[in-house]
């Protein structure tokens, strides 16, 4: 499969295969008028199978939204045509407005103002927890 390479823009490569469509919806990709293009199960001397994205445009990320889903992948800068710089993920401290607190008696559900904030409570788990009520929430790991 031949995917055009892109000039000045965004690569998201080692997303875990069957991932790439959940980045695509946590990033709002779908709102951007440039291209993307998500492929989906490439062959990875690395990980065996992955998902990768291309954004041709060099936009502003939510890195805290990609490592939340998915903190293994790469992001790749390229610039006129080259990769300019490379940046690892890592599973973010706190994430805000990334996922939401589902307990119906915590204050966000009341305030829809408030910004949804979690801290990260365990690395190993990649428990996350409400900042405001306490509430524990999954990450994919």
């Amino acid at each position: 499969m031949n995917i055009d390479g892109i000039s000045n823009g965004i690569v998201l490569d080692h997303i875990t295969a069957g991932r790439g469509m959940e980045i695509y919806k946590y990033l709002e990709l779908d709102k951007l008028s440039c291209s993307v293009a998500i492929i989906m199960n490439v062959t990875s001397t690395k990980m065996g199978r992955k998902d990768i994205i291309k954004i041709d445009a060099p936009i502003e990320l939510n890195f805290d939204a990609i490592g939340y889903v998915d903190p293994d992948i790469t992001v790749n800068m390229i610039r006129d045509g080259k990769l300019c710089e490379k940046r690892s993920i890592r599973l973010p401290e706190r994430i805000v407005n990334v996922i939401r607190c589902k307990n119906p008696r915590c204050i966000t559900s009341v305030e829809p103002e408030l910004d949804h904030v979690f801290v990260l409570a365990d690395a190993q788990t990649g428990v996350y927890r409400c900042a405001y009520c306490d509430a524990v929430s999954k990450h994919h790991h």
